[in-house]
């Protein structure tokens, strides 16, 4: 669908993510998964742990032995044995008798339980128990972390560190996960400047490709940025060579419909498909998107705030959506305002950059207001959307902020 007069931020979202499928699989190392979206469900190889284990350094026992024990009512029983972690003795624990075990040990035949040592003392073959112990206490149950044949992670699942380690345990040491998006992004504009070039007077250095593409390196995807004059050859060239190279394009600058807004043109000419470009929000208003060869393209304003909205709202989620994400959009919270926040238009949603304070409840939300656009983006922690239909949210409301930090 080809829509050209501006719309709603949710449906513009909304044609985005069901435009965009997301790239092929690839099997990697179980460390160069991290951060990236499960392709399949994972099951359990092993059982782990492989045995009942001791979560303690102390002494294995049968529950009923010691049942009862105390400093008035020691209960004395014969060491029989020891037993460390990876041993396999065979050592069984039996009516009067106990067994030294240290932490991650097997636990002996004939015992249920295992008692810490800071509660018994010793006296040559002899060991005096304090305390009781039910049955299972201290004891690590076979399995208890992953079963063998039981899913241990489901497909779109994000890995995290703490998922990698639990699928080491499961017996895994690769996995297949969704390919990382590899992202052009290119700044259009005779007065851009790459950072480490000369900056003549009158001109800018391209923070806003440095901004996107931090954040896709945030989310583990590679970029490779370029600027490019504002003239129609070039940045169609430019257009051509990343669609080509690249998993996904973003351009910044050039979006609009001034003498020099020459994007959105020369991707048509180019033969894109597009599926919107202008939506109802502000600032960000100049957003487009659609594919070409194949490819998403999704066109930025070049305004700073306007750039980092129209990526945040839309460009982000449909890279996440390339990577097989199954949550697109940003994390958020629930948040108190510390003022009124005032938009323009009914019509529009309105989006604010702010910071969040500490409160006792819920965090305080700070419009940022600062007269540098740079520092107030690199300040902002968190967006509070105005949705359409309203042009204010008074002070004290609890609303729901995309969180950036």
């Amino acid at each position: 669908m080809h829509k050209q007069f501006p719309i709603g931020l949710d449906e513009a979202l909304r044609m985005t993510l069901e435009s965009i499928d997301p790239l092929p699989v690839e099997d990697v190392p179980l460390l160069d998964g991290l951060n990236r979206a499960l392709a399949a469900d994972v099951h359990a190889k092993v059982d782990s742990p492989s045995v009942d284990a001791s979560l303690k350094d102390g002494y294995a026992v049968m529950s009923r032995q010691v049942e009862g024990a105390s400093r008035e009512r020691p209960v004395n029983l014969k060491l029989v044995g020891f037993q460390a972690a990876g041993g396999n003795e065979k050592v069984a624990v039996l009516p009067g008798t106990t067994v030294r075990v240290l932490t991650g040990a097997k636990i002996p035949s004939g015992a249920d339980a295992v008692v810490a040592e800071e509660f018994v003392s010793a006296a040559g073959e002899m060991i005096t128990f304090y305390i009781d112990a039910e049955p299972g206490r201290n004891i690590l149950p076979k399995s208890s972390d992953v079963a063998s044949g039981r899913v241990v992670a489901r497909r779109g699942t994000l890995l995290n560190p703490g998922l990698v380690g639990l699928l080491a345990a499961a017996g895994h040491d690769r996995l297949s996960v969704i390919r990382c998006p590899y992202v052009a992004i290119i700044a259009t504009g005779d007065e851009v400047v790459a950072p480490g070039q000369p900056l003549p007077e009158g001109k800018l250095f391209a923070s806003n490709i440095t901004t996107l593409g931090g954040w896709c390196r945030r989310f583990g995807m590679r970029t490779h940025l370029a600027v490019v004059k504002d003239q129609a050859r070039l940045i169609g060239e430019a257009l051509s060579r990343s669609a080509e190279t690249a998993d996904a394009v973003i351009t910044s600058g050039g979006a609009w419909t001034g003498d020099r807004d020459l994007v959105a043109q020369i991707l048509e000419n180019l033969g894109w498909r597009q599926v919107f470009h202008r939506i109802r929000i502000g600032p960000g208003k100049a957003v487009g998107f659609g594919l070409l060869q194949g490819k998403p393209v999704f066109i930025l304003p070049g305004g700073p705030p306007s750039n980092l909205m129209g990526f945040l709202q839309i460009a982000l989620p449909g890279l996440l959506k390339l990577a097989g994400h199954l949550h697109c959009r940003l994390p958020s919270v629930n948040v108190r305002l510390a003022t009124q926040l005032s938009g323009r238009t009914p019509d529009w949603t309105q989006l604010i950059y702010g910071t969040l304070e500490q409160s006792v409840d819920l965090p305080l939300f700070h419009a940022l207001r600062g007269t540098s656009r740079l520092r107030s983006m690199s300040e902002a922690q968190a967006v509070v959307a105005i949705p359409e239909g309203k042009t204010e949210l008074p002070s004290g409301a609890v609303v729901a902020a995309q969180v950036l930090v």
